[in-house]
């Protein structure tokens, strides 16, 4: 399975779960606290991943980095966007030097 496969996999998950029991599903029950739950997740990973990264520690980087990745992914799906809107806009940037990229959003 491909790596663009797992994420769209992943993602194909995370939104019939947002449809699930919050009583059985963990994105159901995050969900069901509403966007501002998924947005302070969000940010608790993120927190997460900066501490990592200034303590060195590769695996534990890799981990919460992982952590992160699922719950912007959560956030995607309560938007009704897919891991592969993600991966399009990216592949649309290759080769565009970030400082033109920027420009460009105006």
């Amino acid at each position: 399975m491909t790596n663009a496969e797992i994420l769209a996999r992943l993602g194909e998950v995370i939104a019939e779960r947002l449809e699930a029991d919050p009583g059985t599903s963990y994105v159901a029950s995050l969900a069901a606290k509403g966007q501002d739950a998924i947005l302070k997740k969000v940010a608790e990973e993120a927190a997460e991943v900066l501490l990592a990264s200034k303590d060195g520690d590769k695996l534990h980087l890799i981990r919460e980095t992982a952590d992160l990745w699922f719950h912007c992914m959560v956030l995607l799906a309560w938007h009704g966007a897919r891991p592969d809107e993600v991966l399009a806009e990216l592949a649309r940037r290759e080769g565009t030097s970030g400082i033109e990229e920027k420009k460009s959003r105006g």
